[in-house]
C-alpha cells in the first residue's frame, strides 16, 4: 500500500500551491536564509525556465529544489559534464548538486617507472 508523500506535514499539492516564500519557511534555516536573502541570477533564470521547459541544464548547484521542480529533468553540471537528474518528491530541500557526483573513486595501480624504493615495495600474499 503506497503511502502519500508529506513535506513536514504537508502533501505535494499543497506545497506546490505555496509561493516560494512560504515554502521557505518549511526549510531547514541555513536554505530559509538563503532563499530569503534573495536568488541568484542563475536561479532566477532557473525558476523561469521551470514553467516553459520540461529538460533544464544548469551550472547551479546551490540551486535549493523547490515543489515546482518535482517532475522535472535537469541536466547539472559537475566539473566535466552535464548529469540528467529526474527530480522526485524525496529531493524536495536538498541541493541540486547533492545528486550528483563531482569525484571520481581514486583506483591506485600498481608502481611504475620513477617510484621511490618504498613504494616499489608489493608484498607476496
Amino acid at each position: 500500500m503506497a503511502q502519500d508523500f508529506k513535506y513536514r506535514g504537508k502533501s505535494l499539492e499543497e506545497l506546490k500551491e505555496m509561493s516560494l516564500k512560504e515554502f521557505a519557511e518549511l526549510l531547514p534555516s541555513s536554505k530559509r536564509r538563503s532563499i530569503k536573502r534573495k536568488l541568484t541570477e542563475d536561479q532566477k533564470k532557473i525558476m523561469q525556465d521551470i514553467e516553459n521547459k520540461d529538460k533544464i541544464r544548469t551550472h547551479a548547484r546551490d540551486m535549493i529544489v523547490v515543489p515546482a521542480m518535482v517532475g522535472k529533468t535537469f541536466a547539472v553540471y559537475n566539473g566535466q559534464e552535464f548529469i540528467e537528474v529526474d527530480i522526485e518528491e524525496e529531493m524536495l530541500g536538498h541541493y541540486l548538486g547533492e545528486f550528483t557526483r563531482n569525484r571520481k573513486k581514486v583506483e591506485h595501480s600498481a608502481p611504475g617507472l620513477g617510484a621511490t624504493r618504498s613504494s616499489k615495495y608489493i608484498p607476496l600474499k
